[in-house]
């Protein structure tokens, strides 16, 4: 069985999906996605009690309350995609990391368009934090929910040392 429900945050205007089944929480939708009827996680039947441990988190979340998730993950990639996603759990709120700085972590400080790649394919956004992760000189670059929602998300979680400005080549 998978269920969605959605999650609103403490700004009012965004909704997240969140999507999940018996092996746990597998996709996080972002807003600009989940305002698309034609999203494949709107075939999944509402279930709020069944999301409701994830909905509680994610509202502990916007009000600055969340210690740590706490719950299954079920995503699927490659072996190097699960790598990365594993290590972005490891940069804690309030912090960043260069896509460069996670590549070294990982032992290959050539590998950071292929951390960059993977990072785009994270398949749950806040939970798997890809928003954590700027480009060199502190530049907000690559966000699949857009840099403006990127940038809310370090801010809230008390990060201030950023460029905003990023590079318009990866504003996507």
């Amino acid at each position: 069985m998978s269920a969605y429900s959605t999650a609103t945050t403490q700004w009012g205007t965004l909704t997240f999906g969140l999507v999940a089944g018996e092996s746990g929480l597998s996709r996080v939708i972002l807003p600009y996605e989940w305002q698309d009827p034609a999203h494949p996680a709107h075939r999944y039947p509402v279930d709020r009690q069944f999301l409701r441990p994830w909905l509680d988190q994610f509202d502990a979340y916007w009000a600055n309350e969340l210690v740590g998730w706490v719950g299954p993950l079920d995503f699927h990639g490659t072996a190097f995609q699960t790598k990365v996603w594993q290590a972005l759990q490891d940069i804690l709120p309030g912090s960043v990391q260069t896509y460069g700085e996670v590549a070294r972590r990982l032992g290959n400080s050539r590998a950071v368009r292929a951390v960059a790649s993977a990072i785009a394919h994270n398949p749950l956004p806040i939970i798997v934090p890809c928003h954590r992760v700027i480009g060199a000189r502190s530049t907000l670059i690559g966000y699949q929910g857009g840099l403006n929602l990127k940038e809310k998300l370090l801010r809230h979680e008390g990060v201030h040392h950023i460029n905003p400005t990023g590079h318009a080549r990866f504003a996507f």
